[in-house]
This record gives structure tokens, C-alpha cells and sequence, in this order.
């Protein structure tokens, strides 16, 4: 019997199929049935800095409105809990889908500074998180900010956060850093259980009729897995960090690859938009299929078989293949005028 058991940041999962985060996990009913379809684990859709920032300012704003007033008149003050919808309605909806169903479940915290992150941590700790997914969203548009000083609030971040909680910390990472190896080691240094590579970059779009500047949502396809891919089999066996491949997981070819690369899990969310979430079930069987047919008999057996530590040619992830890509490229001869 195939086994695809895998462990990812200390949990034992039935499989590598993990839900990455997405606005489908804010339905619990949509929850059970990945679940039912064979999700080994499911990543909640983000709680973002901004959400709770406002949260605190409006609260702030209000609570001072009228403060020169007569007593008589602060009455009119909004009540407390008003302002604890965002963090505690996530919180809340943790609770609800920790008892809905019985594979763990991630909470993901979406941000770029210390501040209050140790505190929501700690909240989601409590609420039942089985670990959580630090995505770490955030563009560099100030040119005295250096990458050094980019990389160094980022450790710090995550250093806090682990210092304040107990559950396992994954933390989801952007390509454009310098060297992704260094950084993933610092990261590795502070106590990070794992990194998710990568996080993907939602570029926004002109409007040149308007003169505005509008979001631009687009889902993935197999071609951005091989960035994923690349970063994976570099650091595989580097760091002692667990690695998720998430962005472009829309095969079992792509499942298949991810641990080949030295994934623990392949994480999707824009194949399940496009195709529904009975698609895990596709996923689960053709892995199967495959594995049989080549005779793996187990996740474990195929782990990093194709990372830069075990192929005989490690060019192929260095400078020598960007050669050997354009070398091997030659343009059809133009057709012939008779």
C-alpha cells in the first residue's frame, strides 16, 4: 500500500495535499469538504496588520472624541467590543473549524512588524491554532531602507513571535531577497519550524483612461512552480526548518515534483478556484496512480530525490545552466521567398 504520510512542522499528515491560505477556508462547510476530500491540512485565509491597525485607531479616534465634554455627554461613546471584530471574529472562526473538522488547522497572520503580532499570536495560540503561518507581505519603497535592515525586522519578527508562543511557526517568504539561502538560515537561527516559498507577488495594473492605480488578481498556473522548485532543492537539507512549496500546485506531477524537490507538503489554493475543491481528490488519486506505476512506495522515499545535494550535475541550479538554457535555444531559419 502507498504510503503518503508526511510530517510538516511537527504534525503527521495523512498526505502532502495541504490547503494554503484562501478566502474558500472562511466557509466552514467548505472546510469539511476539503477535508472529506483529502486535505491533510488547511492554512486559514490571512489576518492582515492593516486590519488591526484600523481597528485600533478607530477605537482610539472614538474613545477620545469628546474627552473636554461633560461627563453627561460620553454616553455616546461607542462600546468596547465594536472594535474587536477583526481579530476576535477570526479567532472565533478558528474555534469553530477546530471543531468542524479533525485534520489541523493553521492560522496565518499577515504582516511585516512586531508590534502587536506577539499578543494576536498568542490569541490564536489560544483560540486552538495547531500552528501558525507568518506571510510576510511586504515591498521595500523607501531607498534609505536597506535589504540588511529589510531582513533584520523580518528575524526579529519572527524571533518575538516564537518567543511568545508554543505551537510550531512557519514563515511564508517573498523571492525577492537577496540570497534566499542566508536569509532562510537566520531564519532557521531564531527558531523558525519552516519556511513556505513563496509568497506570491500581486502586482498591481495601471488604469490609463482614469489615471489610477487598481488591484490586479490573477491565479497561478505550473509555470510558477519552478521558481519553487529551484529554492527548494537549493536549500533542502541546508536548514533544519521543514520547506512548503506553495504557488503553482496544480498537478500531481506538480505534488509529485514538490517532493522531489525536498518539500514536506505542496500547498494549492488558486487550482482549487479554478477547478473546485473536489479536485484534491484528482490530486490524491493520479499520485497514487504514479507512485504505483514507478514503484515508490512511499512520500518519504522520493523526498529531495531531485535537490541540488543529490543530482550528479549541480549546475543545473547555478550559472551554468542560464548557459546551457540559451545555448540549447536557436530560432527556426526564416522561411525561404520561391
Amino acid at each position: 500500500m502507498i504510503d503518503l504520510s508526511t510530517e510538516y512542522l511537527g504534525l503527521k499528515l495523512k498526505s502532502p495535499l495541504v490547503v494554503s491560505s484562501t478566502p474558500l477556508s472562511q466557509s466552514i462547510a467548505a472546510m469539511r469538504r476539503m477535508e472529506d476530500c483529502g486535505a491533510s491540512a488547511i492554512v486559514l485565509s490571512s489576518l492582515f496588520e492593516e486590519q488591526l491597525i484600523l481597528e485600533s485607531r478607530a477605537l482610539d479616534n472614538d474613545l477620545s472624541r469628546g474627552t473636554n465634554s461633560f461627563a453627561e455627554s460620553l454616553d455616546y461613546l461607542p462600546e468596547f467590543e465594536d472594535y474587536r471584530q477583526g481579530h476576535e471574529t477570526y479567532a472565533e472562526h478558528l474555534r469553530k473549524a477546530k471543531a468542524a473538522v479533525s485534520i489541523p488547522v493553521l492560522a496565518s497572520l499577515n504582516g511585516a512588524t512586531a508590534g502587536g503580532w506577539t499578543r494576536f499570536a498568542k490569541e490564536l495560540e489560544q483560540a486552538g491554532a495547531d500552528a501558525l503561518e507568518l506571510n510576510t507581505y511586504s515591498l521595500a519603497t523607501d531607498p534609505l531602507i536597506s535589504g540588511a535592515d529589510v531582513e533584520k525586522g523580518l528575524v526579529e519578527l519572527v524571533k518575538q513571535v516564537k518567543q511568545s508562543v508554543s505551537i510550531p511557526v512557519a514563515v511564508k517568504l517573498s523571492p525577492f531577497y537577496t540570497s534566499v539561502p542566508n536569509l532562510a538560515a537566520q531564519l532557521d537561527a531564531v527558531g523558525a519550524d519552516a519556511v513556505v516559498l513563496f509568497n506570491r507577488f500581486y502586482q498591481p495594473d495601471f488604469d490609463i483612461e482614469n489615471l489610477d492605480v487598481v488591484p490586479s488578481l490573477h491565479f497561478s498556473t505550473s509555470e510558477e512552480l519552478l521558481l519553487r522548485l529551484h529554492w527548494t532543492a537549493i536549500l533542502y537539507s541546508h536548514i533544519k526548518a521543514d520547506i512548503a512549496i506553495t504557488g503553482g500546485v496544480h498537478t500531481a506531477e506538480d505534488v509529485l515534483k514538490s517532493m522531489m524537490a525536498g518539500a514536506q507538503v505542496a500547498m494549492m489554493a488558486s487550482a482549487l478556484h479554478v477547478q473546485g475543491i473536489d479536485h484534491i481528490i484528482t490530486l490524491h488519486d493520479e499520485v497514487v496512480r504514479w507512485m504505483t506505476d514507478h514503484e515508490y512506495e512511499s512520500i518519504r522515499q522520493m523526498r529531495g530525490s531531485l535537490s541540488r545535494r543529490s543530482v550528479p550535475d549541480t549546475s543545473a541550479f547555478e550559472r551554468g545552466n542560464y548557459i546551457k538554457t540559451l545555448s540549447s535555444y536557436t530560432l527556426e531559419k526564416p522561411t525561404t521567398l520561391q
